[in-house]
């Protein structure tokens, strides 16, 4: 039973991204302002971490000097305030169904910013060089046909049509205009990349600050102060920062506690177990559980070009992911018989 355990977790994991897919999105469609959301987002959070990081970490973490602080209110304020405001500002443009088949390129956007900053390597001679390359390729084509292509549309099966009438038509033109499907495309890769370029830029510093819950916490504290000024400057609607018992409480909540506090200890807790690539396997199950979860509940429109995107960014991050598991397989079987790590035979 012990041996299922990560297996669970994994899967518990991407339910648990679906659901904030699907709940951001309801609220955007209700009138939630992607600004405040993000504040009232990074403060439930900061709530949530600044006491446990405290007490855990109060005797051992390392000291903050202001040359750390400053990169940690850089790091906020780039792969959380910005990015985190450009995505649901695309969340809101497109669909949930998008949202989730798009964060499928952050692992290869991942991989490929940290090839350019040479921190990883694609030998195109072996096969493991060529399957990554072909990967990220394929990747990028699922990212360009999702954002340029949508084709005819599956009609959803609504449990819940009052909703689907309540977001007027206007929001409905608004969120499928071809026009408006584009820009928020464009904005959900904008996103990405910049996530993933945090990504990168996270284990640059972590090896100045390793005190994990600290660093995260801080930079939760940061884009709290970052996205009250951006909510500030962007939503002037005194109505919009009022708090009401409704789906977009529900969402700050879900987001701050279930997906900052369970979900990024779940993902921990894997990582460590299994390992990264793990971790990484069970990514394409959000975008399975999305789907379903957008078309039954807000009966949202899925595309055909989501669709075929979404399979082509998925095979894309398994052809990286297999390039990457056989590179370490081979690196490690070289250190298990005592030699240095041998390179794999190239291709003719």
């Amino acid at each position: 039973m012990a041996a299922n355990k990560p297996y669970v977790a994994a899967v518990l994991i991407q339910i648990a991204y679906a659901g904030f897919y699907v709940i951001s999105k309801a609220a955007f469609d209700k009138g939630m302002s992607t600004y405040v959301f993000i504040f009232y987002r990074q403060a439930a959070a900061s709530v949530l971490l600044a006491p446990i990081a405290v007490i855990f970490e109060r005797k051992s973490s390392h000291p903050l000097t202001f040359k750390i602080s400053l990169k940690l209110f850089l790091l906020a304020l780039l792969g959380i305030t910005w990015s985190l405001n450009v995505y649901n500002i695309g969340l809101k443009y497109t669909s949930a169904s998008v949202a989730s088949a798009a964060t499928n390129s952050i692992p290869v956007f991942t991989f490929f910013l940290a090839v350019l900053l040479r921190m990883e390597s694609i030998k195109m001679r072996s096969l493991s060089g060529i399957c990554k390359a072909v990967g990220v390729t394929v990747c990028l084509a699922g990212v360009v046909t999702i954002a340029l292509y949508r084709g005819p549309y599956i009609h959803p099966f609504n449990l819940l049509p009052h909703h689907g009438h309540s977001t007027s038509n206007q929001d409905h033109a608004l969120a499928h205009s071809k026009a408006t499907w584009i820009k928020g495309s464009f904005f959900m890769i904008i996103a990405n990349l910049t996530w993933s370029l945090w990504l990168v830029l996270q284990g640059i510093v972590l090896k100045e600050y390793p005190s994990k819950l600290l660093f995260t916490t801080l930079q939760s504290l940061f884009s709290t102060f970052q996205s009250l000024f951006v909510a500030m400057a962007f939503e002037r609607d005194s109505t919009k920062w009022k708090l009401h018992l409704d789906m977009g409480l529900l969402a700050i909540l879900y987001c701050g506690l279930v997906i900052t506090g369970v979900s990024f200890y779940l993902q921990s807790w894997c990582i460590e177990k299994k390992g990264p690539v793990f971790a990484a396997i069970f990514t394409p199950l959000a975008l399975v559980f999305t789907m379903l979860c957008s078309t039954i509940f807000l009966g949202e429109m899925i595309y055909l070009g989501s669709i075929i995107g979404g399979i082509l960014m998925v095979g894309g991050l398994y052809c990286v992911l297999w390039g990457k598991s056989k590179e370490s397989m081979t690196c490690e079987v070289s250190i298990e018989d005592g030699k240095p790590p041998v390179q794999e035979k190239e291709s003719t």
